[in-house]
């Protein structure tokens, strides 16, 4: 679990349901019109911008952000040199035998096995992971798109509220809740825009970057093999990935 997206979370929440408690009453802040006006308007501007299945796919690419744990790339790069140490003493049809939990690793030595040669079996996984980043781009840039539109619809809802407290300046019952409209849907958009859409956006891009690295390298691992490149001189090339402070001893 990635401890710091929900600390994150629960503190940015916490620290300003602490500040209103502190400066009069949460109940206050509640108002299911603004909800309504902010929620509801952009998930229906995503209704209209992407596709109904997009929209959904979201969430579970969002749940990333709380559970997924960055690759080792060291653990990644040992299983390549193991792979390829395999392979230059039995041939590469001794792969058959290696199973890995990641499905790319796995497709890539199930190419190897065939005898794909080291050209096609680039393409095709360079390919795969170009498809891959594309699928993580799109749902990122769903979270863009909640980012620019809570703000916006927060206006919508100030400006809703607006003309509402105006329409009827001669009630001054009518005068409160208007205003706490106008107000508090400004709140809602910022909310959802500055302290979840845009920094859950961030943050899925730094899983994906590492992503995409972990996948580079196993196909410059398995290419590598393919190629019948000298174990310990593509372990050299491999971890040149990993910033050298933080490459073990070995």
């Amino acid at each position: 679990m990635d401890l710091a997206t929900v600390i994150g979370l629960v503190l940015g929440f916490g620290l300003m349901v602490v500040a209103i408690l502190l400066g009069g009453s949460l109940r206050m802040f509640i108002d299911l019109p603004s909800m309504m006006i902010v929620f509801g308007g952009v998930l229906a501007a995503l209704f209209v911008k992407y596709r109904l299945s997009e929209v959904f796919s979201t969430i579970v690419v969002v749940a990333k952000a709380f559970v997924n744990e960055r690759p080792d790339l060291e653990q990644t790069i040992a299983k390549l040199i193991e792979m390829a140490t395999v392979a230059r003493k039995d041939g590469i049809l001794a792969l058959e035998k290696v199973k890995s939990p990641d499905p790319f690793m796995q497709s890539a030595i199930n190419h190897c096995v065939d005898g794909a040669d080291p050209e096609f079996l680039e393409i095709i996984l360079t390919k795969n992971l170009a498809y891959l980043t594309a699928r993580h781009e799109r749902s990122i840039g769903i979270l863009d798109t909640i980012a620019e539109m809570g703000p916006a619809f927060g206006l919508i809802g100030t400006l809703i509220g607006l003309v509402q407290m105006l329409a009827n300046m001669s009630d001054p019952n009518t005068i409160g809740p208007a205003m706490a409209v106008a107000l508090i849907t400004a709140l809602y958009g910022a909310l959802l825009a500055y302290l979840v859409a845009a920094p859950l956006s961030g943050k899925l891009t730094l899983y994906s970057e590492d992503e995409r690295q972990v996948r580079q390298v196993i196909i410059d691992g398995v290419v590598g093999i393919q190629k019948g490149v000298n174990p310990r001189m593509l372990q050299e090339a491999l971890r040149a990935a990993i910033p050298p402070k933080q490459r073990k001893a070995g």
